[in-house]
């Protein structure tokens, strides 16, 4: 069933956890998210980056993750993730995605507040709600090699108060040291920039980049108050290395098993991952 961005963040953290946000850009990503959520009971947001349009179209995928949403059995909110430009975001909206993020923090701080705002004044007019990003990771959604220093570019809480006030946003993703993808080294986490901007604003925040982190990381970061945590890279790669291993055993064989094989993979995965986004309590 559909459900809100703040709908599903409230309900995950009157559980005591995060929801998790998995980036859907094919069926089978699509049904391993679904399934995970509803055999576990827990709340869910189905994303689609438009990174990714390339290989996985918005008007394609979204009608897609839209209608199995809708006959899902668990809380689904469909969100577009890092929407690079307002157009984009406005097309997310038309083909009935229920939140957008629109990223402009690779922008100044005042170009990041008038563009943000200007999204949320037209989402907020079609019942859509908006996500933002103050602060940076140091690589782009996809991965590949940082530029610069994830200190340089974490968010500084100082500057959240004003942020939220002119712009209106529904959830604040912010930067503490995770990076998107995989990476050469083992990310630094500053956990005191979370309790800072937590104790600032009721906005849900938002984490990006979590692959790579421990359990014990997770855990400590949705106890210091993040309600959102971003989900794919690794998902992906055990969809791919079962993929691998079964071309290896069976080398001539239907698609549609090797699909399987990926989705079963990922599935598990996911499992495993929504226990921990849970708070372990499930």
């Amino acid at each position: 069933m559909i459900a809100g961005l703040k709908e599903v963040i409230s309900e995950a953290r009157k559980r005591g956890g995060a929801v998790a946000a998995f980036n859907t850009p094919n069926l089978e990503n699509l049904l391993a998210a679904l399934e995970a959520a509803e055999e576990l009971g827990v709340p869910l947001i189905i994303s689609h980056a438009q990174i990714h349009e390339g290989f996985a179209p918005l008007g394609r995928v979204g009608r897609m993750m839209r209608a199995l949403a809708e006959g899902s059995s668990a809380k689904v909110c469909v969100h577009l993730d890092h929407g690079e430009d307002e157009e984009y975001c406005k097309r997310a909206i038309g083909l009935g995605f229920n939140s957008v993020m629109i990223d402009y923090s690779a922008l100044s701080y005042e170009e990041n507040i008038a563009g943000t705002r200007r999204m949320v004044e037209y989402a907020h007019r079609n019942g859509v709600e908006v996500e933002a990003e103050l602060g940076r990771l140091p690589q782009r959604e996809g991965g590949g090699e940082a530029q610069e220093r994830p200190q340089d570019l974490y968010t500084d809480p100082a500057l959240v108060p004003v942020f939220l006030k002119e712009t209106g946003v529904d959830a604040l993703a912010i930067a503490f040291g995770t990076a998107h993808g995989i990476y050469k080294t083992k990310p630094v986490l500053n956990f005191d920039i979370i309790r800072r901007v937590r104790a600032l604003t009721d906005v849900p925040l938002v984490m990006h980049g979590g692959s790579g982190i421990s359990r014990d990381e997770y855990l400590r970061a949705i106890e210091c108050g993040i309600g959102k945590i971003n989900y794919y890279t690794y998902m992906s790669y055990a969809g791919y290395a079962a993929a691998a291993e079964y071309v290896g055993k069976v080398p001539a064989d239907f698609f549609h098993n090797l699909a399987a094989e990926a989705q079963r993979a990922m599935k598990e995965n996911l499992l495993a991952t929504l226990k921990v986004f849970s708070g372990g309590n499930l």
